[in-house]
């Protein structure tokens, strides 16, 4: 596959592939001649389908219990995505073990430093798909492993077969110096362990039937950058009160495998993947388990729908994430028109979340005014590591039962709201003439005049400030609730002044007219005819 970035044209380079001595490691430079400086140390061969560097041969076994190379290299600024090393991997071999080192020298002032994440493909190819996927560490890990019974956290066990191997080389941020790296190959021999069958989470857990469940769909345990292990992430969603969490590791679904003894009739434990591109990041939420989605692509290479597609053909939903947020590469560039809900409030709550719920808002005054599709919002804590609190915060869904279809539904309905903690809860209803009434992500059909009394019954939420917001912005702001939390609010409007209201709580502001980070707040209800 050609990556169609816009980089200068590669120039196709051969390297010598002389044997190594297995009595020490070998080590091979990646160093080449370019039209510049900035190209001298990056060699690409096989241009038409991948950038591919200079490829590692390994001798047959020959009674080795263990061989070594060493390949060292540079990647310059203005490097592709996703550089490929091949590995030729002889017959026999049990596992293949790999580790990285590169150079991080100072830069000036306003200028990146060196990031590299790394990957591995088997013998099958770095097809975009992933027929050939084995594992996706990112940077959060310098070493990793494979073999038939065990793999590395963030890697796939599986039989070490001969043919070419692929570490994939992904240059995060490169230095105004390039990035020197160095990778150590080790290959052991010998007779394989066997690949268990993978048991996954069940789709149902306890419920209550039609009610509000609580979960959060944004978690990183040790298979991706978290530091938690699963079972430790399933004791703080039990402890905050969750129904239902999401695995989303970075690019990669080997924690599916892990999750099952974290389940039980009081917690549903749905599968996923955090599809972490250069332009942006999504959860996919609640796929089949070992569905693995390819994250290598922008924006521009029109490949996004493909993979959306392939979300939402496994059973889950795509969720951009934290479309707002700073870093970089996680501001959202694909658009929402493959959307399925989108992840407005990801953390503790920052400006960027701020950022997030206002344009949120203004898609759902587009939506109103156009007629067409509108897309709920959820929130997420995103969790990693101490001191990172899972279930802040959490989306509040009105599901059929605790299933995974019944979940998604919920959420895809936008049947659900936001909150800061289990202690939050909000019932938030409209009611027209003869009792007619609609509740969140639902539509009250009145005629444009009809009047409607909205009403919202809150608890956990001391001194919290009520806000309705519609598609004409704040229509009433409360006085603050009691410290004990608890009340409600009503207001009366018809359909032609308030084509939506939605109802956010608001702690009490710092200072000034900004209003206070959000306790909570609802997707909407809409009013009158569509």
């Amino acid at each position: 596959m050609r990556i169609p970035h816009l980089y200068p044209p590669a120039r196709q380079v051969s390297i010598p592939t002389g044997r190594h001595s297995t009595g020490r490691p070998g080590v091979r430079d990646h160093h080449c001649g370019g039209p510049g400086p900035g190209w001298r140390a990056l060699c690409v061969t096989g241009a038409a389908a991948a950038p591919t560097l200079g490829s590692v041969s390994f001798a047959a076994a020959d009674g080795q219990q263990e061989e070594t190379r060493t390949v060292r290299g540079t990647l310059p600024p203005g490097s592709p995505d996703f550089v490929y090393v091949p590995v030729e991997v002889p017959a026999g071999v049990r596992e293949i073990k790999v580790s990285a080192t590169y150079e991080r020298p100072p830069v000036p002032a306003g200028a990146q430093g060196n990031a590299l994440d790394l990957g591995l493909f088997d013998q099958h190819g770095t097809e975009l798909g992933g027929r050939g996927f084995r594992g996706w560490s990112g940077g959060a890990r310098t070493e990793f492993f494979v073999r038939a019974d065990d793999a590395t956290p963030g890697y796939l066990p599986g039989p070490v077969g001969a043919g070419t191997w692929h570490i994939a080389l992904g240059p995060y941020t490169v230095a105004p110096q390039g990035l020197a790296y160095e990778l150590t190959i080790t290959l052991t021999y010998g007779e394989p362990g066997r690949t268990a069958r993978p048991v996954y989470p069940p789709e149902r857990a306890t419920g209550r039937g039609r009610a509000w469940y609580r979960g959060d769909c944004h978690l990183h345990s040790w298979h991706s950058d978290g530091r938690r292990t699963p079972a430790e992430i399933a004791a703080l969603a039990r402890a905050a009160g969750l129904d239902f969490i999401n695995t989303s590791e970075h690019n990669t679904h080997s924690a599916h495998r892990h999750w099952a003894k974290q389940a039980g009739d009081d917690l549903l434990i749905m599968l996923g993947e955090e599809v972490t591109t250069r332009n942006g990041h999504l959860v996919a939420l609640g796929t089949d388990p070992g569905t693995f989605v390819d994250w290598r692509y922008r924006a521009g290479d029109n490949r996004f729908g493909r993979f959306a597609r392939q979300i939402r053909a496994s059973g889950g939903l795509v969720v951009p994430a934290h479309p707002h947020a700073t870093c970089i590469g996680c501001g959202w560039k694909f658009g929402f028109g493959e959307a399925d809900a989108v992840e407005v409030w990801n953390g503790p709550y920052t400006p960027d979340d701020e950022v997030a719920l206002a344009a949120w808002d203004a898609q759902l005054v587009a939506s109103v005014r156009e007629n067409r599709r509108w897309l709920p919002a959820m929130g997420n804590s995103d969790a990693h590591r101490a001191p990172d609190v899972v279930g802040l915060p959490q989306t509040v869904v009105l599901a059929d039962d605790l299933t995974r279809p019944a979940v998604l539904d919920g959420i895809r309905a936008g049947r659900c709201y936001v909150a800061e903690s289990k202690n939050v809860t909000m019932a938030f209803t409209a009611t027209g003439e003869r009792g007619r009434q609609a509740g969140i992500g639902e539509r009250l059909d009145v005629d444009a005049d009809t009047p409607v009394t909205v009403r919202l019954e809150v608890s956990g939420a001391p001194r919290c400030t009520v806000r309705f917001v519609t598609d004409e912005g704040v229509l009433l702001t409360s006085d603050p609730l009691p410290v004990s939390g608890s009340g409600s609010v009503e207001w009366r409007t018809t359909p032609s002044y308030a084509a939506y209201v939605r109802a956010e709580l608001r702690h009490e502001a710092a200072a000034g007219p900004v209003p206070g980070a959000p306790a909570s707040f609802t997707n909407p209800i809409f009013l009158g005819h569509r």
